[in-house]
């Protein structure tokens, strides 16, 4: 995808784009880019059309038209449904015939981007092997998790900040999937470190937005510090978030039967890759059970884990009110 923007950048631009895939934060960066490269920001001889509600032959009828101001024209045309294998339902019928004739040869005054966002394209369709030979495809899938670590460094040095080992593990477990989140997270942390500065552990914490698992692993380090003030606050934090106690119970118990999980492998003599592969969890969570487990005893594990099983009962069972039976909960842990 970078790669696609750098040659835009450097004005090497080709008519036809073909953008497929559901991240959206990709798909934006693209149009922008096209933008302000093609029209210098200048949005009069840009065209938008929703392919939901214009036939493919109109949008490409304005492509071959002249444009009234400057030199070329931008098309987008979104949700080319027609490349799925079961199309949304339309009023009106796609020329196809018409698309594969444009693609074959278009006119050099205007730059048309199509854009499908969808997780899966039907590859065995004549229009799809058509987008992808004869126009430029841009890979616009969500990011996998393997590839994670690669956008969160490419985002920071554009930024012109560093950041430690143990950041970078909390951005990846907090937001990794999610680049246009991701992104927000990065500038944020930039604007607090400044240029040149250096991203640690703690203004991390600080500063990224929490996802409930990552903030059920803070209540955990809570319980294990035998802190209540602090495991009591964590938990109103996840109230606000709007978080069901017994949705907050099986998060526990998953960072606990994960500890256990991880205690137990370890035994056997499994590696933290080893554990990591067998688990399949992310790797800073197996990194932070690793951790945690020396701590604890199974014995003690099992009895936290048969105490959440406890209180989940007597919640689903209506025997205490949710919010009273998980602080008896946390002070009973701690």
């Amino acid at each position: 995808m970078m790669d696609q923007i750098t040659k835009i950048k450097s004005n090497q631009i080709q008519p036809v784009y073909f953008a497929f895939g559901t991240e959206s934060f990709f798909q934006e960066q693209l149009k922008n880019r096209l933008i302000k490269t093609v029209l210098d920001g200048d949005k009069t001889n840009l065209s938008l059309y929703d392919l939901e509600e214009t036939s493919i032959q109109e949008v490409l009828a304005d492509a071959e038209t002249f444009p009234f101001f400057g030199e070329r024209k931008l098309i987008f045309a979104s949700n080319a449904s027609f490349v799925k294998t079961k199309p949304d339902k339309a009023p009106f019928e796609h020329n196809l015939t018409y698309l594969q004739e444009y693609l074959e040869n278009p006119p050099e005054y205007s730059i048309l981007l199509i854009t499908a966002p969808y997780e899966k394209l039907d590859e065995r369709k004549k229009v799809t092997k058509q987008l992808k030979k004869l126009a430029y495809s841009v890979d616009c899938q969500s990011v996998k998790e393997k590839d994670a670590r690669t956008w969160i460094q490419s985002l920071v040095k554009s930024y012109g900040i560093h950041i430690d080992q143990e950041a970078m593990e909390i951005l990846e477990a907090e937001v990794s999937n999610n680049i246009q989140l991701l992104q927000s997270e990065i500038e944020k942390l930039a604007l607090f470190v400044g240029e040149s500065g250096t991203v640690t552990k703690e203004i991390a914490q600080q500063l990224v937005s929490h996802t409930p698992t990552t903030t059920s692993i803070a209540l955990v380090d809570a319980v294990m510090k035998g802190s209540i003030q602090e495991a009591i606050q964590i938990y109103q934090d996840l109230e606000k978030m709007n978080e069901d106690p017994i949705a907050m119970i099986g998060l526990l118990a998953y960072q606990f039967r994960m500890i256990l999980r991880v205690k137990q492998l370890k035994k056997k003599g499994y590696s933290q890759f080893q554990i990591q592969k067998n688990i399949g969890a992310h790797p800073y969570v197996i990194k932070v059970a690793m951790a945690r487990e020396a701590k604890l005893s199974e014995e003690r594990l099992s009895y936290i884990i048969c105490q959440l099983a406890d209180a989940d009962a007597k919640m689903k069972q209506g025997l205490m009110e949710k919010g009273l039976a998980f602080e008896l909960l946390l002070m009973d842990l701690v």
